[in-house]
């Protein structure tokens, strides 16, 4: 049954939204990790996980269902909002965090019927057992407490990534990072082997290098509606940029792409970058 009162599970933490009736935000080692509306699987609190759903959304005509991989589980938010938004889609949900799956199994049970297989395992080793093709869409939101594995930012990690994706699939990427941006600029340079197209999603603050912050990255073999992309994100309550094209090439400047010999984390964020009280 869902919970009522607020769970302490180790590391990880449910705690109840007193704004919501059943809504939960799941936090680990402090940080924010997933938010669910059990109500309303289609509300996305988070703003980069709002970003996410808007390339979601526009990855294929409204309604249509996709076969979706997700690298990094959570409480499988964004896994619940495609299942609501695109019924009959088929989801394979993946964390390495088995205790964390089970605490979300039993606490937050997935809605009946929605056709979400979730899976302990490394994202990596997963990604390299996965069929050729077998993915319109690939998101990556992978986190080993606030940062992002070294495994998950090669050039060999991309070429898996751009194998089990169909030929018009997109893959999408939660980072995070600040100024100045190696780490991403490296990761858009990365992706760029594989992908003739990329954008990416970002507050005007963290462009700037103001602070440290979330940044999406968008990528795919065919062209996708970068104008759309734009006007939703520019619709949100905190209204993100989004960098295509020749300013986004600007933005990588000389930066190369990630090879396993000198793959690293994502920073460690500035303290209390995203933590909870």
């Amino acid at each position: 049954m869902p919970v009522t009162r607020p769970v302490d599970h180790g590391l990880a933490k449910l705690l109840p939204d007193v704004d919501r009736r059943r809504a939960w935000l799941l936090t680990v080692d402090g940080a924010p990790q997933s938010y669910v509306d059990l109500d309303e699987p289609g509300h996305l609190e988070f703003e980069y996980a709002r970003r996410l759903g808007h390339v979601i959304d526009c990855a294929a005509p409204e309604g249509r269902p996709l076969d979706v991989l997700h690298l990094g589980g959570g409480a499988c938010t964004l896994a619940r909002y495609v299942a609501a938004t695109r019924p009959g889609s088929r989801q394979d949900v993946v964390d390495a965090d088995r205790a964390l799956l089970g605490l979300v199994a039993e606490h937050l049970p997935l809605p009946a019927g929605s056709d979400i297989s979730v899976h302990g395992a490394d994202a990596r080793q997963w990604l390299a057992g996965a069929p050729d093709g077998s993915a319109d869409v690939l998101v990556a939101d992978v986190f080993g407490g606030s940062r992002v594995p070294a495994h998950l930012t090669t050039q060999a990690y991309a070429r898996e990534a751009g194998r089990v994706l169909r030929p018009g699939g997109t893959y999408v990427a939660n980072l995070a990072d600040g100024a100045p941006f190696t780490f991403l600029r490296s990761q858009l340079a990365t992706l760029r082997t594989v992908f003739a197209h990329l954008a990416l999603i970002a507050e005007p603050g963290v462009l700037r290098g103001r602070r440290f912050g979330n940044a999406v990255l968008v990528a795919s073999r065919r062209e996708f509606d970068v104008a759309e992309l734009a006007r939703r994100t520019a619709r949100d309550a905190f209204p993100a940029r989004v960098e295509h094209g020749d300013g986004l090439r600007r933005f990588v400047g000389d930066a190369q792409a990630v090879t396993e010999a000198d793959a690293v984390p994502s920073p460690e964020p500035p303290g209390g970058s995203f933590s909870v009280g």
